[in-house]
C-alpha cells in the first residue's frame, strides 16, 4: 500500500485520531484518484459556518441518488463522529473506504448495495480539540468535543432540530432513505471484558415484522459474525441497578437518537459503543469489524430488509391505532451468557462513603437477565388525518425536511374535529439541550368545531412517512413536538383579572353559570386547604367560567380528521 494511501490512524501510534482538516483532505485525494468508485462532497454547512461532507461508493460507479432510487438499490449508511471525543468510527470509515478503492475483490462484494456515509457528522466539536474532556476513557492522545458550537449534544437534535447541523443531517438521511444506519460511538459506565457493544433499534419500538426480523435473525447474525471476527460482543451494558450481576436493560432509543430517529423511517439502526476502557487501537480495530459485519448482512439480506420495509409502510394506512409510547417489560427477561468482573464495594480514600469497583482479577461468565421487551404502553386512535395550522412553522418545517406529504387546505372553513385539551403538564426543573422538556403531561380528548383557513396543512397518515408525523405530532409520543416545547404558547392564559374586581363578578358568575358552581363546590371539597388562599380561589372561578373562556387555551393546536 502506497504511503498516501494511509490513514492518519494508521500513520500514527495507533492512538491517535484525525484531525478534521486531514479527514476531509484525504477523502477529497481518494475521490478524485477513485473517481468510479467514491463521490465525495458538501452536504451542508454547520451552525459554525463549517462544511459538513459524505461519500458514496459504488460498485459499478453510479452515485446519482435519484438513479439509485429508481432502481431500488439497498443502501447502507455510516454515520461517524456526531460525538467527536469518540472517533474510532471515524478512522475505522477512512481505511474502509480506501479498502473499497483499493481492493477489487472488496468492491465487487458490495454487488448492488451503496455504501453511504459521513465521514465526521459533528464538524464543529471537532474542531474543539483537547485531550481533557473524556474523563474514564483510554485514548486517544486528543480528540474533539461531544457539545457542537451551540453546546448542543447532536445525539439528542434529531427531532427538536436546534441546530442547522441536525437539519442537515433529517435532510440527508430522508432523501437517502437507508435500509440500514451504524452511527459509531464510544460508551461509559460498568466494566467488562467487551470491547465491543451494541444498541440496536428496539425490536419492539421498530414493530411488526421488521422488529422481528431485527431480534430473531439479524441480531443472533450480528453477535455470531462479531464472534468470528474475533470481537465477542455483547448488548450495551445499562445495568438495571449498580452492575451487570443483577441484570441489564435494552436501551429504549427514542426519536432525539439517532437509532430511534432512524426507526420513525422504518431504518434499522445500530450505535456500536466501544468500551471505554479498552485502548483505542482496539477499539479501532472493534468499530471496524461491528460495520463490515453489519454490512456483510445487509448485502446478502438486502432483498428481505426491503421487503420488510415496503410492507411496514404499507400497513400505515390500515391502522386502526398507533403505539406511540413503550416501556420495559420487567416480569419477563431473556437471558445473555456475559463476562463480566467481580463487582464490590470498599471504602472511598476521598470520603466517608463506599464507591463500587471492579476486581478484573476476578472475571466471571454466566447468564445474566437481560431486559429486551419493551411492549407499547400507550396506543392512540388512528385519524384519517392531521391539521397543522400554518402559524406553527417549526412543526411544518420539520414535517417537510423528513419528506411527510401534507396538503394546503384550500379555502376558509369551520371543520368539525377530534382535539386535544391539555389538563395537566410537569416540565423538568432544569433545562434539558436547551428546553423544558415536558414528561408527564395529561390529556383530554374533546369534539368540536375549529376554524381552518386556506393555507392550513393537512396531513393525510395513507403515507410512507406517516410514523414520523404520528410520533412527533401526538403528544404523548416519547419524543414529540409538545414535549419539547414547539408549542408552549398555548398553555398561557393571555388575558387576567384584578382581584379587587373579580371578587366581586367571580361571585355574580357562580350564580349565573350552574356548571361553574358545580366545579367550584366539588373543588372545593378536595382542595379546603387553598380556601384561605384568595390567588388560587379567583383563578378556578376565572380559568373554568365560560364568560372569559379562551378556546385557544391549553387545546393542543394539531387537529384529527376522522
Amino acid at each position: 500500500m502506497a504511503d498516501q494511501r494511509l490513514t492518519p490512524y494508521e500513520k500514527g501510534n495507533l492512538n491517535q485520531t484525525t484531525t478534521h482538516a486531514e479527514c476531509i483532505a484525504w477523502y477529497e485525494a481518494l475521490a478524485r484518484d477513485y473517481p468510479a468508485v467514491l463521490r465525495f462532497g458538501q452536504v451542508g454547512v454547520s451552525d459554525a459556518g463549517v462544511p459538513i461532507h459524505a461519500g458514496v461508493v459504488s460498485s459499478d460507479g453510479v452515485f446519482e441518488r435519484d438513479a439509485i432510487k429508481a432502481a431500488g438499490r439497498p443502501v447502507f449508511f455510516n454515520n461517524n463522529g456526531i460525538h467527536p471525543g469518540e472517533p474510532e468510527g471515524v478512522d475505522a470509515c477512512m481505511a474502509l473506504v480506501r479498502d473499497f478503492c483499493t481492493e477489487p475483490a472488496r468492491l465487487a462484494a458490495l454487488g448492488n448495495t451503496v455504501f453511504l456515509f459521513i465521514p465526521l457528522y459533528n464538524v464543529d466539536g471537532s474542531l474543539n480539540r483537547a485531550d481533557t474532556s473524556r474523563v474514564n476513557q483510554d485514548g486517544p492522545e486528543q480528540f474533539g468535543f461531544r457539545g457542537m458550537s451551540r453546546h448542543l449534544d447532536l445525539n439528542r437534535d434529531f427531532i427538536k432540530c436546534d441546530s442547522r447541523t441536525a437539519r442537515v443531517f433529517n435532510q440527508f438521511f430522508t432523501t437517502w432513505d437507508p435500509d440500514v444506519m451504524v452511527d459509531t460511538h464510544t460508551s461509559n459506565g460498568a466494566d467488562y471484558s467487551y470491547t465491543m457493544t451494541l444498541i440496536h433499534t428496539q425490536p419492539d419500538k421498530l414493530g411488526g415484522e421488521l422488529g422481528e426480523f431485527l431480534r430473531a435473525t439479524m441480531l443472533p447474525a450480528m453477535y455470531a459474525g462479531m464472534e468470528a471476527r474475533g470481537w465477542p460482543t455483547c448488548p450495551y451494558v445499562n445495568p438495571v441497578k449498580d452492575s451487570p450481576d443483577h441484570g441489564i436493560a435494552d436501551f429504549l432509543e427514542t426519536a432525539r437518537f439517532s437509532t430511534g430517529y432512524a426507526a420513525l423511517h422504518h431504518t434499522i439502526g445500530f450505535m456500536p459503543e466501544t468500551h471505554m476502557l479498552k485502548p483505542f487501537k482496539d477499539r479501532y480495530a472493534s468499530m471496524r469489524a461491528l460495520v463490515e459485519t453489519a454490512l456483510e448482512f445487509t448485502v446478502h439480506n438486502a432483498d428481505t430488509i426491503q421487503a420488510l420495509r415496503r410492507a411496514a409502510r404499507q400497513a400505515s394506512g390500515s391502522r386502526a391505532e398507533w403505539p406511540v409510547h413503550w416501556a420495559m417489560d420487567e416480569a419477563n427477561p431473556d437471558t445473555f451468557r456475559f463476562k463480566g468482573y467481580q463487582a464490590g464495594y470498599k471504602p472511598s480514600v476521598l470520603g466517608n462513603y463506599s464507591r463500587l469497583w471492579y476486581d478484573r482479577s476476578k472475571p466471571w461468565e454466566r447468564d445474566i437477565a437481560w431486559y429486551n421487551r419493551f411492549p407499547a404502553d400507550i396506543h392512540v386512535p388512528a385519524p384519517r388525518a392531521y391539521v397543522v395550522p400554518q402559524q406553527w412553522a417549526e412543526a411544518i418545517e420539520r414535517l417537510q425536511w423528513n419528506g411527510v406529504r401534507m396538503e394546503r387546505v384550500d379555502a376558509d372553513r369551520m371543520q368539525e374535529v377530534d382535539y386535544y385539551h391539555i389538563v395537566s403538564v410537569s416540565a423538568r426543573p432544569n433545562a434539558y439541550e436547551g428546553h423544558m422538556f415536558h414528561d408527564d403531561v395529561v390529556l383530554e380528548r374533546r369534539r368540536g368545531q375549529v376554524q381552518l383557513r386556506a393555507g392550513d396543512f393537512i396531513v393525510p397518515l395513507d403515507q410512507d412517512r406517516a410514523r414520523y408525523a404520528v410520533e412527533t405530532l401526538e403528544p404523548l409520543g416519547h419524543d414529540s413536538f409538545f414535549r419539547w416545547g414547539f408549542f408552549n404558547s398555548v398553555l398561557e392564559k393571555k388575558e387576567a383579572y384584578s382581584d379587587y374586581v373579580f371578587e366581586d363578578h367571580a361571585l355574580e358568575l357562580l350564580n349565573a353559570e350552574p356548571a361553574l358552581a358545580a366545579k367550584f363546590a366539588a373543588w372545593k371539597q378536595a382542595n379546603p386547604a387553598l380556601l384561605s388562599k384568595q390567588e388560587a380561589v379567583l383563578d378556578f372561578i376565572f380559568a373554568n367560567c365560560e364568560r372569559y373562556r379562551e378556546p385557544e387555551w391549553r387545546r393542543y393546536p394539531v387537529f384529527m380528521l376522522g
